[in-house]
């Protein structure tokens, strides 16, 4: 089974401009998210960009990259640009890899686009992992999604869910003991045929209040499937401390 990793990358960051050309062990974070998604057993690599410098960094380094619109609001809809400017066929999977993900698993891309092509009546595939600690549990940064028996997705919030009400009746923030509290991973599974319905979904007060684009799929009437995975991945880079951790992994890497 084939599929294409695109990995959307946006020079703009507030914490830290230019994110996508920091040095991450001598390359771009870019270029190292795009070394892991290559071996997910990807058919295609594609680094989706606004900025040319960006584009030039990934092409210097053997990866295809595609300069993309600036005004796109999600990553989702980049990818259906990539998809337009490549003009695949609708039944190609898509797999959206973060680029600030430098250590992201690679098993973890292949686990996503499998699903997906495993459930034809799933729109979209992610993954998700148990919370084991009360901290990342209320951490509104950290997204939690609850799911069926299924395991298609219910939910996603920032908030903490599935809420334990006895056990949390105290005030005291705690984890409940067999609470199946998921912590989502921000990595998406796309048919090329949803993506080009995307950007037409209408927002809903959901995704408004909750700003979580995966949102929009469940309120129009689209099923997620979930992944679940025992192995709690590392975090990408958001802040400065986090760029510092990812930096001196790869250090110990040599």
């Amino acid at each position: 089974m084939s599929f294409i990793a695109v990995i959307p990358a946006r020079a703009a960051s507030t914490r830290l401009p230019d994110k996508p050309l920091l040095d991450i062990g001598g390359k771009p974070m870019v270029v190292r998210t795009a070394q892991q998604a290559a071996l997910s057993g990807a058919s295609r690599v594609v680094v989706a960009t606004d900025d040319a410098r960006i584009q030039a960094a990934a092409q210097q380094h053997g990866f295809e990259a595609l300069l993309t619109r600036p005004d796109h609001p999600t990553g989702t809809d980049r990818l259906a640009e990539v998809a337009a400017q490549l003009q695949l066929a609708p039944d190609v999977i898509m797999v959206n890899v973060q680029g600030d993900e430098p250590l992201i698993d690679p098993e973890l891309i292949n686990h996503v686009a499998q699903l997906l092509a495993g459930q034809p009546d799933a729109a979209i595939a992610t993954c998700a992992t148990p919370i084991i600690a009360a901290s990342a549990l209320f951490n509104p940064n950290i997204v939690k999604v609850v799911c069926t028996q299924q395991q298609r997705a219910l939910y996603f919030s920032r908030a903490p869910i599935p809420w334990a009400r006895d056990a949390l009746a105290d005030g005291v923030q705690k984890l409940a003991p067999g609470l199946p509290a998921l912590h989502h991973i921000g990595l998406y599974a796309y048919r090329v045929a949803f993506l080009q319905r995307f950007s037409s979904l209408e927002v809903g007060p959901l995704e408004s209040f909750e700003s979580l684009e995966q949102l929009r799929a469940l309120e129009n009437g689209y099923s997620i499937a979930v992944h679940i995975t025992d192995t709690h991945p590392a975090a990408g880079v958001d802040t400065a401390d986090d760029l510092a951790r990812v930096r001196e992994s790869f250090v110990n890497r040599l």
